[in-house]
């Protein structure tokens, strides 16, 4: 690297300083002094181009999803950032460590309108974890170390450092420390272990405990701990969406997702219990359904590293602030107690057994949960899967038996269609050695579809594969069911779509097309054959839906699509 003159150099001195391994990042004018200077330093990081601002910090989440680290965005004022409040929105709800570097207009233009000028500030407060802008070049270290420190401890999230152009280019003439302290920033990890015995206790007088896992077991880590506490206390384990992989989906205890589109098992065994011990999820709408119907009748302990998560949505009757993976450790080291919950496990597994997840096999296309089975078999479970949003993506929570963390990737609060093309791309980058699965819809993929030029650029084999019915599908079913079958702008046939398999070869990109299921075994042998990336037009049935299915406003036992064996 060489030597450090300018504001942009100590920047990219910090970025290393923090081990920044890929930066996503798209040129622009008030970031012009940024891009020259990586030109200039060729510092030990990628510097990733997407072909949109969208793309860019999408592609962050899915590495950080993925590998745990900060996902680095850097854009341009203006249409810029812009361009990224959808992604910083899905990466707050979504608690995912993201540190978005912007340009700006020079500081002394800031307030006139100054062409592609916006106030970064005001739109990024309330969708992100914490914003700053530079005032001066003293600034840099200790602000670059700060934003690091926010996004990647407590609940993670999206920290934003606009960056005026004049502080880009100004020249440095000393050594800035990057020191900090932030006194009003104290995370609290560490359980209170008089709460930590009362979930013992409350574990002790249970007949019908369960436990859930949402995305916090994964972002701290704690999915070997989880494991270790349910061999010590055998009981039934749900997750969310964004806790699939937290604990093995093929394990016999895992119920598998609970929710509007959960397992019939996972919801009556939160209904029925007595104590529901949620580790890391955020009861948001989703999971419960109406309220009143919520684990009626269960004690509810609230583990959770934000404090604003404890009885916001479903009050905790055992409120443990602290990581997951520390709150774990604290309940393993305690004395065991003796518990017994056999019946109990054996009723959950006699509900799974009785009412599985069920699906129908068509003559002419191809069943889209059985496809997502093979695809399941064909990669041992193991590989990233990536999704998009919709209809597919539920199957992909059903269908895909992940036992491993940080190998599911979704947009789950936003539920941004858009996401997965960008996010497979990240999870890649993050991890060259892992297989990633993409399942996007044919309307999702079309948000974001220029990001096949980057997948080409860097030669990433992620295996697209597109449940294509021609239709908006949750939009459709929703249509279908509850507004007396209206398909108001959600039908995609009759030459709406393009051909993806021209489109691919544009890209320079393999491409096959499916439409039988006799066709899918070989198939999938060519595709995971070969290390590049091909993109698979899956051609499945527009009515299919995605049961079960709770309604909204009803209870999660009020399920639709409910079939016995």
């Amino acid at each position: 690297m060489k030597p450090v003159h300018t504001g942009s150099d100590l920047l990219i001195k910090s970025l290393l300083e923090n081990n920044v391994e890929i930066v996503f990042g798209y040129p622009g004018g008030a970031v012009l002094p940024i891009f020259d200077a990586l030109y200039q330093q060729k510092p030990a990081f990628k510097n990733i181009l997407c072909r949109h601002e969208q793309g860019l910090i999408h592609a962050a989440e899915g590495y950080a999803r993925t590998t745990g680290k900060p996902g680095v965005v850097i854009a341009t004022s203006g249409p810029g950032i812009t361009n990224l409040l959808t992604g910083i929105a899905d990466a707050m709800l979504d608690s995912l460590p993201i540190v978005v570097l912007t340009g700006q207009v020079a500081a002394g233009v800031i307030g006139t309108d100054a062409f592609q000028e916006a106030d970064v500030i005001g739109l990024t407060t309330p969708i992100s974890k914490h914003n700053f802008q530079l005032h001066s070049i003293e600034e840099i270290p200790s602000t670059v170390n700060k934003a690091f420190h926010i996004a990647t401890t407590g609940r993670p999230g999206p920290v934003i450092i606009d960056i005026p152009k004049n502080i880009a280019e100004t020249i440095i003439k000393e050594d800035y420390s990057g020191d900090f302290h932030l006194p009003g920033y104290q995370p609290n990890v560490k359980p209170n272990i008089r709460q930590i015995r009362r979930v013992l206790e409350a574990l002790n007088q249970a007949q019908r405990p369960v436990l859930l896992a949402g995305a916090g077991v994964i972002s701290s880590g704690a999915s070997d701990r989880l494991y270790e506490f349910i061999d010590r206390y055998p009981m039934p384990v749900v997750n969310t969406l964004q806790g699939i992989g937290a604990f093995p989906g093929t394990h016999p205890l895992s119920l598998g997702m609970a929710g509007m589109h959960g397992t019939y098992a996972a919801n009556e065994a939160i209904t029925q219990s007595d104590l529901l011990i949620n580790i890391g999820a955020r009861f948001d709408d989703r999971l419960t359904g109406n309220l009143a119907g919520f684990a009626p009748n269960a004690k509810v302990v609230h583990i959770d590293i934000d404090p604003a998560e404890i009885s916001k949505n479903v009050k905790a009757d055992i409120a443990v602030v602290a990581d997951a993976d520390e709150a774990l450790a604290a309940l393993l080291a305690e004395a065991p107690i003796e518990v017994d919950f056999s019946d109990w496990i054996q009723i959950n597994q006699d509900n799974a057994k009785e009412y599985p997840l069920w699906f129908n096999h068509h003559e002419e296309l191809i069943s889209p949960q059985w496809f997502i089975r093979q695809v399941s078999k064909k990669t041992n479970n193991e590989a990233i899967v990536v999704t998009d949003v919709g209809q597919h993506q539920m199957w992909s929570g059903q269908f895909y038996d992940q036992t491993k963390p940080n190998h599911f990737v979704s947009s789950g609060g936003l539920g941004t269609m858009g996401f997965g093309l960008p996010a497979a791309i990240g999870a890649q980058l993050g991890n060259p050695d892992e297989t990633v699965v993409l399942f996007v819809g044919d309307g999702g993929i079309q948000m974001t579809i220029q990001e096949l030029a980057t997948i080409r650029q860097y030669n990433l084999p992620i295996k697209i594969f597109i449940l294509n019915n021609e239709t908006l599908g949750m939009v459709r079913q929703w249509q279908e069911l509850l507004y007396e079958e209206r398909y108001s702008q959600s039908m995609l046939n009759n030459g709406l779509n393009p051909d993806f398999l021209a489109l691919a070869a544009s890209y320079g990109i393999k491409s096959l097309q499916l439409t039988k299921e006799d066709q899918v075994e070989k198939a999938l042998d060519e595709i995971f054959a070969k290390p590049e990336p091909v993109l698979v037009d899956v051609r499945i049935p527009t009515k299919e839906k995605v049961f079960p299915m709770v309604p909204a406003g009803k209870s999660n036992h009020e399920m639709l699509g409910v079939k016995p064996l």
